[in-house]
């Protein structure tokens, strides 16, 4: 079971605090008490900058969720709620949004939102995620004994000299649960990178992907009153395959482009899709779901 550090921290704690206040310095974030022992330390260049690398596949930090008691189809269309890359760009969307109607058996997600960051936005949305956020003093793992079937945040960051993943079970089911102040504080980093344009101060649009990760489940039996037909000639349902890393997507999937997504007649489908049913070339009935691909996945 994690426990709180006792009154007086200890010269590590204390270390990597002073540190990450001179990073933040510059954004005037303050940092408190995460409630867990600090597993880095944030590195600053010049004048307080925090160090971070540039590239526009590079991920500097990331707010991802799974798990849970969910149905596969559905898991196989989600996308990483919140990514910033190295040149400034974010693209996320907020979870607790209500999706668009469906069209009549095809659930839609909504449209990813993307947006470029000035460097002085990402120094200080990187020191908010290391300081307030908790990111800089956090265990790689927090639990919860009281909560079964939750999903799983999962927090990856890259900057300042500090290369973790940071992964809460049952993020915002809190009530009497351990490391209070470090779960509070990751809660408010969630919130806020799914909510970045809020108020206007950044200003986003939809993100169009020119890739999608199209997922085939069998569904024998299934019923359902618009059963669409398989729409490719140059597509077999035995190109759908596992990814070939264990630790990769593991339901038979292929990248399509969006033009081959848009042959099975979804509009709108920006954001994603799930539960498209559909016959395929052999006579067996299958569902699809089809997620956007991000810059570093594509």
């Amino acid at each position: 079971m994690s426990h709180h550090p006792g009154p007086i921290l200890s010269l590590i704690l204390a270390s990597a605090l002073a540190l990450l206040l001179v990073a933040c310095a510059s954004t005037g974030v303050s940092v408190p008490p995460s409630g867990s022992p600090p597993t880095g330390s944030p590195t600053a260049g010049p004048s307080g900058v925090i160090d971070h690398a540039t590239g526009a596949t590079d991920v500097l930090l990331r707010y991802d969720e799974g798990g849970g008691f969910i149905m596969p189809s559905f898991s196989a269309a989600m996308t990483p709620h919140f990514t910033l890359y190295g040149d400034g760009t974010v693209i996320f969307r907020n979870p607790a949004l209500e999706g668009p109607p469906p069209q009549g058996s095809v659930f839609l997600m909504n449209p990813l939102r993307t947006a470029k960051l000035t460097e002085a936005q990402i120094q200080e949305l990187l020191a908010f995620a290391l300081g307030e956020g908790g990111l800089a003093a956090a265990r790689p793992e927090y639990r919860n004994d009281m909560v079964a079937d939750a999903s799983t945040a999962v927090f990856t960051i890259h900057a300042g000299g500090i290369e973790k993943t940071v992964s809460v079970y049952a993020l915002g089911l809190d009530e009497g649960v351990p490391d209070g102040p470090a779960r509070a504080a990751f809660g408010r980093l969630a919130e806020r990178l799914v909510s970045l344009d809020d108020g206007g101060l950044v200003q986003a649009v939809d993100y169009a992907s020119a890739a999608y990760r199209v997922a085939l489940f069998e569904a024998p039996g299934i019923v359902a009153p618009d059963i669409r037909t398989w729409p490719w000639d140059d597509v077999a349902v035995t190109d759908f395959k596992p990814a070939a890393d264990p630790n990769g997507f593991q339901f038979p999937h292929m990248t399509m482009t969006a033009d081959q997504v848009a042959e099975l007649g979804v509009t709108d489908f920006a954001g994603g899709f799930q539960n498209l049913v559909m016959t395929g070339p052999d006579g067996a009935l299958y569902t699809m779901s089809a997620r956007p691909l991000l810059p570093d996945e594509s």
